[in-house]
């Protein structure tokens, strides 16, 4: 893999355009009669460069042209047996689908007994506009939900705060009590449909209010499906969408861990994501190391709270990021699941299989999507999803072609869910399993993946885990480094995006769904309802409950109870008394204080 702390540096070349053939391998001897022949002379034509970059570019210090993946790993011009380790086999480097290591899939029959879950990421303006977009969605095929919230909401401010001026409903739905979860999931059967939520700092709130609906509808919690994302970790390294410091920010973390091995045995209460990691400019070496790692801190700390791995780690998760270069997330999703199953049954001694497995949703790369000739993103779409299904995925959000523009259009999240569609029941993807495997490319970029995964851990155990890493610096400025070179190569046209830096028009501004600031004025509305009917002597009641819980050090529960301390049950009293997601949170912001991120240079 290129060198981890400037991924766009050059590496050293050979003279000779086929020297590649003869170095750093051991090629047979038709190869070698092959580079001297055939290539040789092919050579001496218009020579390589480049799809599409301008003559000049991409070249290295011997004029050679340099092609490499999105990441800037070198890519050879042929991949052959001599390319993996001399012991390499099917049986002991990829195994069968459904059987560790998992290289190959976690399920024996790949997508022929059930297609992965089409679950349409959406949220905006009001509960009550997204309840009717959910119900389209699902409607016209939609096999699950994924809640996108508005930017107060995930700060953990309720839309009447002074904080949430200009934001309320502009980036997802506005959710400020029970009230509103009510009525975003009305008419929607919460045992029937698996919904997951892209929250963090405030999850346990707006978990404890899914919950609840889902008790007011009748659900059994035992039977209710899906994910609450919960990664505060990567809010530090990437997204900035924390609230408290990272100790009790962990510590609210596992107590949904523990709150949901007791309470909600079908529901992941985290989804450990390298998605926003990589749309903050890392690498997809740099997504896969931070967030498997990610994933080792978060069972460290459950394991000091004395939890079982085999009790809450089946409801482990993860969320990856689908990028343009195709077969290099073909090798990410590959090499997670072979790494995660190694640290589940190595490192922590795992003994329950599903533990060893790695479940993961993936969205496609939001960031990849240009305002510049946005129709052209539903071909880049297409890409993208057809390298996580390729991948293994369990679940998929396609984006919608204008996100760069404004959040999406019905007519847009239509398309991007028939893009799914298409790709599940016309291009036969879905007929065999790992239709890849065994592609030289493909597994001599999985066996890098994985060797650069585990670099990285050996350098994040040295810190003392991702938390301290996080505290240092690290992973963010290892981010940001991987971020500027990509902007680098990108302005010096050395990587090409259509549109933007090439094959560039004059374009009208298309239409665009436009959210005004009637929704905050219905929300602070709605508030102010709430607060005169509900009783407010009860909300403050339970609000000094969880603050007496929050102060206190939790310990492992007994009994098939959770911890005393465990702050779960103290938020879902205070819910169901309809305290707000603001006031809930402030709660916990006096007890906890907030964070401020060091600046490192």
């Amino acid at each position: 893999m290129a060198d981890h702390k400037k991924p766009y540096s050059k590496p050293q070349v050979a003279e000779s355009p086929i020297a590649d053939v003869f170095e750093r391998r051991h090629p047979s001897d038709a190869e070698k009669q092959w580079a001297e022949k055939t290539l040789a002379s092919t050579l001496e034509k218009p020579p390589e460069k480049p799809i599409g970059a301008p003559t000049g570019t991409n070249l290295d210090e011997h004029g050679h042209a340099r092609f490499s993946t999105i990441s800037n790993v070198p890519i050879r011009r042929l991949y052959t047996p001599a390319d993996l380790p001399q012991d390499w086999s099917e049986e002991k480097y990829l195994g069968f689908p459904g059987e560790a290591p998992y290289t190959r899939g976690i399920h024996a029959t790949g997508y022929r007994g059930k297609l992965w879950t089409m679950r349409m990421f959406s949220g905006f303006a009001s509960p009550e506009e997204t309840n009717q977009r959910y119900k389209y969605l699902l409607e016209h095929g939609g096999g699950g939900l994924s809640v996108a919230f508005d930017l107060p909401t995930l700060m953990g401010y309720d839309s009447d705060h002074p904080a949430s001026e200009g934001e309320v409903g502009k980036c997802g739905v506005a959710i400020d009590s029970l009230e509103d979860m009510e009525i975003l999931f009305n008419g929607i059967d919460l045992e029937k449909t698996t919904v997951s939520m892209t929250i963090n700092s405030p999850a346990s709130v707006l978990w404890a209010m899914y919950l609840v609906v889902a008790e007011k509808q009748g659900a059994d919690w035992k039977k209710i499906s899906g994910t609450i994302q919960n990664d505060i970790l990567k809010e530090y390294i990437a997204q900035k969408e924390y609230i408290y410091p990272p100790a009790p920010s962990m510590r609210l973390v596992v107590d949904t861990f523990e709150f949901g091995s007791k309470f909600t045995p079908r529901f992941n209460t985290i989804s450990i994501s390298g998605y926003h990691i990589r749309e903050a400019g890392s690498t997809a070496l740099q997504e896969l190391a931070f967030t498997i790692y990610d994933g080792v801190e978060y069972v460290e700390w459950a394991r000091r709270r004395g939890l079982d791995v085999d009790e809450f780690g089946p409801r482990l998760s993860f969320f990856f990021n689908a990028h343009s270069d195709f077969f290099e997330e073909i090798a990410k999703y590959r090499a997670a699941r072979k790494i995660w199953y190694r640290l589940m049954k190595d490192r922590f001694g795992a003994k329950n299989a599903r533990t060893w497995l790695m479940r993961f949703h993936t969205q496609t790369a939001g960031v990849s999507l240009p305002a510049q000739q946005p129709m052209n993103n539903i071909a880049r779409v297409a890409l993208q999803a057809l390298a996580a299904v390729l991948g293994g995925t369990q679940s998929l959000h396609t984006d919608s072609y204008d996100e760069a523009l404004a959040l999406p259009t019905e007519e847009a999240a239509r398309i991007a869910l028939r893009t799914q569609q298409i790709i599940a029941h016309e291009s036969g993807v879905a007929q065999t399993v790992d239709p890849l495997g065994g592609s030289y490319y493909v597994e001599k970029l999985t066996l890098d993946m994985e060797q650069g995964a585990f670099d990285y851990f050996g350098k994040l155990d040295q810190m003392g885990g991702m938390v301290n890493a996080i505290e240092r610096g690290y992973p963010q400025k290892e981010v940001a480094e991987a971020s500027y070179q990509y902007q680098r190569a990108a302005e010096a046209r050395e990587k090409v995006i259509v549109g933007v830096n090439e094959f560039v028009i004059e374009e009208e501004s298309p239409r665009i769904l436009y959210i005004d600031e009637t929704v905050a004025r219905q929300q602070s509305a709605k508030l102010k309802a709430l607060r005169a009917r509900r009783s407010n002597q009860e909300v403050q009641r339970c609000l000094e409950a969880l603050k007496k819980a929050a102060a206190q050090e939790p310990k492992a529960g007994s009994d098939g109870n959770v911890s005393p301390a465990n702050t779960m049950p103290y938020i879902v009293d205070a819910v169901r008394a309809y305290a707000t997601v603001g006031e809930i949170c402030e709660a916990l912001r006096d007890v906890y204080g907030t964070y401020t991120e060091v600046s490192v240079t």
